[in-house]
């Protein structure tokens, strides 16, 4: 396997520098899909190649349910420092299971707690103003002005009293357009997919951030679209940033309450972003884009050089 078992562990570092770019040059639509494809893809050679460090790593424990050759000098030859690489791999990838379980956890007891405590509560039509069926909100009688979108069989939309009191007719339409962006985009599968690639290579937890802000950037755009009127959801992101209190929401979406305000503000003030999955070669945020999807094909084959040169070596250790 040689150094190729571990450049998936460093090639996520070739992804920063497109994080912040993306976000000025591509349409947040693209960004976040973008980066979020990125993030699991390098975040899977990594943990990938971890395991096959814990194949050595474990051959070389006493009372270990590995096949005895495996722990042959010819195995072990394979993987540079094998002695310390094998044991630390198997405590690193203890540590990304137990990271990544327990972010699921919250994730899915955050749901279900909202989901419960939301059977059977009113839903509220007028929310929205005339901006369509409003059988998916769910209005909490709350004076922290809130608002969160809420995936699920089906999805709601949950605002608080105190958000929908500090907002106008044409505001509230803007902010449960937005919502509903969340919603129908699966924008919560995006952001728990780029929270367990962190989990998994503290290396992409810069992206989690880059991720957040493009979702909130796309939900922006689509309540602009709906709404028609750019600077209204403006002044909704806006009032509602000022008002608002942050909502504890594990891998879900905050009106308001992710990302720099003051830049989504001056997003939306501005003209509409080019609708391009991928920047101009000849400009940093180009470069930067080729230099993350070089370290994605570069990580991608150097782990399957790794699992092929173990597979192998393993293979020519066992007894017929």
């Amino acid at each position: 396997m040689g150094v190729f078992v571990f450049l998936p562990l460093v090639l996520p570092l070739t992804a920063l520098p497109i994080a912040r770019l993306a976000e000025h040059h591509l349409h947040p639509r693209s960004a976040a899909v973008l980066l979020t494809s990125v993030a699991v893809v390098l975040a899977a050679c990594s943990t990938f190649c971890l395991g096959l460090l814990v194949v050595v790593g474990t051959a070389q424990l006493p009372g270990n349910p590995l096949p005895d050759n495996w722990s042959d000098p010819d195995v072990r030859a394979a993987v540079p420092y094998d002695e310390v690489a094998g044991k630390a791999a198997i405590v690193a990838l203890a540590l990304v299971v137990v990271a990544c379980a327990l972010t699921v956890r919250r994730h899915l007891r955050f749901r279900f707690r909202a989901h419960r405590a939301l059977a059977g509560l009113r839903s509220d039509a007028g929310a929205g103003s005339g901006s369509g069926s409003g059988s998916e909100v769910a209005v909490l009688d709350d004076e922290r002005p809130y608002a969160y979108a809420l995936p699920g069989s089906p999805g709601r939309i949950v605002v608080s009293t105190g958000m929908l009191s500090c907002l106008d007719a044409a505001e509230r339409r803007a902010l449960l357009a937005h919502e509903r962006a969340h919603l129908a985009g699966r924008h919560h599968r995006l952001l728990l997919a780029v929270q367990l690639a962190g989990c998994a290579n503290p290396f992409l937890r810069p992206l989690r951030a880059a991720v957040t802000y493009s979702t909130e950037r796309w939900a922006d755009e689509e309540a602009a679209r709906v709404t028609g009127d750019r600077r209204i959801t403006a002044r909704a992101v806006g009032k509602a940033a000022l008002f608002s209190r942050r909502v504890a929401t594990p891998g879900l979406a905050a009106f308001a309450a992710a990302g720099p305000v003051p830049r989504r503000v001056a997003a939306l003030l501005g003209p509409v972003p080019p609708r391009r999955s991928w920047p101009p070669a000849l400009t940093r945020a180009g470069m930067a884009a080729c230099v993350a999807a070089a370290g994605t094909a570069a990580s991608t084959l150097s782990a399957l050089n790794a699992a092929l040169a173990l597979f192998v070596v393993l293979e020519a250790a066992t007894p017929l």
